[in-house]
């Protein structure tokens, strides 16, 4: 039997050991004696029993014939041109029509892709690495493609074809990606990556460039289209693009979607388009589902907006195969978990926050992966995001790896996740997880290895931080990239030209554990402790710094705020209200997590919802208002946002008063006639006539009171406000005479509209 291949050849395909399979497999040309032109058309079909080519311009069949092998399919036909044939094959009593996907040789990636890529600079890699919908010659299907550099051979399995990683084998390309087109593929395709290493060994991967992933415990990617939701939020991107984040209120709601509230598993989910069965929380809370995206913009957002909050912060939603891990151990850094909906019900929950004036920031996780053998671990066969060493690249405490940062393909991955998610789904900042675990090579590790110069900081970490901060706002003027950094490295939120990290904020950790500690002690004690107070602004205005109460607050027998804090039930509530006034009133942005507004007694359980029964209750009820009457004031005062990070924007009345725990300070405005007045009173001892100094004569009004009977205190103040007496205080020509309620906050902005009696009768006696 005449062939036009050689057994070798064959052999090799058969074996999954051919890096180009269009070598041999598709169509080629036969260059020979004849007078007409000749093709070869092969195919490798596992489980056919027989074979046809059908040409669809000559209307025409031709059968082919095995060769080398019962499966490995060829036929000649002669014809000037040879394009779109298609393959009839018998399997069994079944018969199908199939193009060949070996007859598609348009690639997506171009050379100057993969250069760029190897670079670390192919800033939207997402749209070329991945499954994405195509038409190629007229044809409609899916491209895959895939980075691999060390693996011997990749496939695309699905159940297009039965699992069978002999039958969609991908083609290797230079700088070792990986390529194919399969024809008549649709959106909602599952797959997924056979890869093979050089010992043979199989593994079954997810897309690490997948848009959409199957519910856990699966883990197929699907094929997602993301170009088809038409967005509403034109007018608030380009004001985003005009802003200016650090003189502008930003008041974070912290959210984890899968626990601020669930359904009845017996209720229907609703989507964007259509409904499902939806997603069931957990054996330990059954009979329970998950809310849908969808259903989160109708309930959550009317929640937050009422509430007043500028942004919503979700815990991550990129896909992760663990509820318990909160979303920060990723799988799916392209992949909005599909435990609340589709990609598409995502783009319309950020949607619907910013038609409603709501912010979305996304918590993200580049300082580390799982190990789960579907993810990013091992991935070819070899140590390929992940570095080598494990004296580097694992995390032991945490059962997690860690980012080869030094790889540019690996930071090019990470930071074109960055702008995937301000690309396609609009976000509007990130909130960067663990931070510190990144900047040094000895955090909670006992073995490490230093850098080149010996120490222990990871100075390809601080690259790819700085890259990926400068990269973003290049593409995202007005985003927001904020650090989780507990430590003292310099310059975190400095700009990366003068050598800073490139974050516009960085949580103040100090901040947070300062002022828990304080409050937890029993007022008594806080005389002795004033400089958990006042420390922070020993400091502040080294970096831009968002005062953050987090989810970590109240986990792991932490306690829930109301629980922290001493004394009776009416001292616990006055305490919170303190702590939160005093929060919203010092330098710096706010985040605070969900169920401290109403005043959740339990910790954080992210398997259950929020104690949402617990708003049937008076005093519940009242702490939720002062969340926002509070956030209000917040939004309606420049001086409490515009000059955060100014040394002009903050001015200690009086910080030395440990005896009655008490501090007072000015907070100012851009304009001068900008400003408010704060006195913390840290003690439930009531003072009657309490002096500070102010700088200017007036009717200074009480604008927040948080004792106020409303919020549930004891309603002592000032009658709504007192005039100056002309008593220098405090170094400061004014002084104000007044009642400091217990346990409470007091802020006070002069009137303009009023004139100070004094100063109105000694300028008529000068006339």
């Amino acid at each position: 039997m005449t062939t036009t291949i050689s057994p070798e050849q064959v052999k090799k395909i058969v074996d999954n050991l051919h890096h180009n399979p269009f070598e041999v497999l598709g169509c080629h040309p036969l260059d020979n004696d004849y007078p007409h032109q000749q093709w070869v058309v092969r195919a490798y079909l596992p489980n056919a029993q027989s074979a046809w080519v059908w040409c669809p311009t000559e209307r025409q069949e031709y059968k082919m014939r095995s060769v080398h092998h019962p499966h490995f399919f060829e036929c000649i036909i002669e014809t000037p041109e040879l394009t779109n044939y298609q393959l009839r094959i018998k399997e069994g009593e079944n018969e199908r029509f199939i193009y060949d996907p070996y007859a598609f040789k348009s690639p997506n990636l171009t050379d100057f892709d993969l250069h760029l890529f190897a670079e670390g600079n192919h800033h939207r890699i997402y749209e070329k690495l991945g499954a994405h919908l195509r038409e190629v010659d007229g044809v409609k299907g899916v491209y895959f493609a895939l980075w691999a550099p060390n693996a011997r051979n990749v496939s695309i399995i699905g159940d297009f074809n039965q699992w069978d990683g002999r039958q969609h084998q991908m083609q290797k390309r230079l700088n070792n990606a990986w390529e194919l087109f399969i024809p008549g593929l649709e959106m909602g395709t599952k797959y997924k990556y056979e890869v093979k290493n050089w010992e043979g060994h199989i593994y079954e991967k997810s897309d690490p460039y997948g848009f959409y992933q199957e519910v856990r415990p699966h883990f197929a990617s699907i094929v997602a289209d993301l170009q088809t939701y038409q967005w509403h939020d034109a007018n608030w991107l380009e004001k985003r693009r005009h802003s200016k984040p650090l003189n502008e209120p930003i008041s974070v709601y912290e959210v984890h979607l899968g626990s601020w509230l669930h359904a009845s598993s017996e209720e229907i989910t609703s989507l964007l388009h259509g409904e499902s069965d939806g997603v069931q929380v957990s054996e330990l809370n059954p009979g329970t589902r998950f809310l849908s995206y969808y259903e989160l913009a109708q309930k959550l957002i009317p929640y937050v907006k009422e509430l007043g909050y500028t942004h919503i912060e979700l815990l991550p939603i990129t896909e992760h195969p663990f509820d318990g891990s909160w979303g920060y151990q990723v799988t799916g850094y392209y992949a909005p978990t599909s435990r609340y909906g589709t990609p598409e019900d995502f783009m319309y929950f950020v949607d619907q926050c910013h038609e409603n004036d709501i912010g979305v920031i996304l918590d993200w996780v580049p300082a580390h992966f799982p190990k789960d053998a579907h993810g990013l671990a091992y991935f070819d066969g070899s140590y390929l995001y992940e570095y080598a060493d494990p004296r580097e690249g694992e995390h032991k405490e945490w059962g997690t790896l860690v980012f080869n940062y030094r790889r540019n393909e690996v930071r090019n991955f990470l930071v074109a996740s960055v702008l995937f998610w301000f690309d396609k789904y609009h976000i509007d900042g990130i909130r960067v997880d663990a931070v510190a675990s990144m900047l040094y090579r000895d955090y909670l590790r006992e073995e490490w290895i230093s850098n080149e110069y010996g120490g222990r900081e990871n100075l390809e970490a601080a690259d790819f931080l700085r890259q990926m901060n400068s990269v973003l706002y290049s593409y995202f003027p007005g985003a927001l990239s904020i650090a989780e950094e507990s430590t003292d490295w310099p310059m975190v939120s400095w700009p990366t030209y003068v050598g800073g990290l490139g974050f516009n904020l960085k949580w103040n950790m100090g901040w947070m554990h300062d002022i828990l500690d304080y409050f937890s002690m029993d007022p008594w004690f806080r005389q002795f402790h004033q400089n958990n107070v006042t420390f922070s602004m020993l400091y502040h205005h080294n970096e831009n710094f968002m005062l953050a109460l987090s989810h970590d607050e109240v986990v792991h027998g932490k306690s829930n705020m109301l629980g922290k804090m001493p004394g009776d039930e009416w001292q616990k509530y006055a305490n919170v209200r303190t702590l939160f006034t005093y929060m919203f009133t010092h330098p710096g942005k706010k985040t605070m997590f969900m169920s401290m507004e109403f005043g959740q007694w339990s910790e954080w359980n992210v398997w259950g919802d929020l104690e949402w029964h617990l708003l049937q209750y008076e005093p519940h009820q009242q702490l939720k208002l002062f969340f926002t009457e509070l956030n209000a004031l917040y939004k309606n005062e420049p001086a409490l946002y515009e000059l955060d990070f100014e040394a002009e924007g903050f001015q200690w009345i009086d910080c030395g008063d440990h005896k009655h725990s008490v501090v007072s300070f000015i907070r100012r405005g851009k304009k001068p006639t900008d400003f408010v007045v704060t006195i913390c009173n840290f003690t439930p001892q009531p003072h009657s006539h309490y002096r500070i100094g102010v700088p200017e004569p007036g009717f200074y009004l009480e604008l927040f009171n948080s004792d106020a009977r409303k919020y549930g205190g004891s309603n002592m103040g000032n009658l709504g406000g007192k005039l100056t007496d002309e008593w220098s205080c405090h170094n400061l020509p004014y002084s104000l005479d007044l009642c400091l309620p217990p346990l409470a906050v007091l802020i006070l902005k002069l009137d303009q509209t009023k004139v100070d009696p004094v100063v109105e009768e000694s300028v008529v006696e000068e006339d």
